[in-house]
């Protein structure tokens, strides 16, 4: 029996978020998510998708010739076979990524992979989905995500930061405003202002493209 996936989208574009921000990067979109953030933007992986297999999915990846992967969704850890997906993607050499919302298990994640976990802040309206055990997993090979949606959100992710101490567990932390919620430019003046050491992150597919599919 070939191990499948449910697979909204695979295309090649820059990734517009994270670490590699800005490298031309192939995108492994999985459909579902036990999710509902207020503020999401990918709304239309929850349902539908293509089956795969993951030979399928390998040859479309290998077929863009690229040197950095990101599996993300929806929510890519609901389906079991992301995890095989994963450890395909690094024997085939590529620096791969997973950006998953925090709210499950990414204990078995390869640790070859760079985990992108969202702290989910009370304003996504979904800060209950947290599993906060997920942190004893962190490398300094991972990043930890906060999309902040108001100053409350701000001084929630600060408090976070610190219980956790998340800059020593975690390589990069990322501070990004939800679209349209915070301006960019108060969020710098905040990061700025407290000393923090976190990124300010930029959403840079929003900013060059205007968030149109397939990019």
């Amino acid at each position: 029996m070939h191990q499948t996936l449910r697979i909204t989208e695979i295309f090649y574009s820059l990734q517009g978020e994270t670490r590699t921000a800005g490298l031309p990067t192939v995108f492994v979109r999985l459909t579902g998510c036990p999710l509902r953030c207020q503020y999401c933007d990918t709304a239309y992986a929850f349902s539908g998708g293509e089956l795969m297999t993951l030979d399928a999915i390998l040859e479309r990846v290998a077929a863009y010739k690229p040197r950095y992967i990101c599996v993300t969704g929806g929510e890519p850890l609901a389906q079991p076979n992301c995890i095989p997906l994963l450890q395909r993607l690094c024997d085939a050499g590529y620096d791969v990524s997973i950006e998953t919302s925090g709210a499950l298990d990414v204990s078995a994640v390869d640790p070859r992979v760079s985990k992108v976990v969202d702290l989910k802040t009370p304003g996504s309206a979904e800060v209950g989905r947290n599993r906060y055990e997920n942190i004893a997993h962190l490398t300094a090979n991972d990043q930890v995500k906060f999309v902040i949606c108001s100053r409350e959100d701000y001084d929630w992710a600060v408090s976070k930061l610190i219980e956790y101490r998340l800059e020593q567990r975690a390589g990069e932390v990322l501070f990004s405003p939800s679209h349209k919620e915070v301006s960019a430019r108060d969020l710098a003046d905040w990061i700025v202002a407290d000393n923090l050491p976190v990124r300010l992150q930029l959403q840079l597919h929003k900013i060059l493209w205007n968030d149109e599919p397939g990019h």
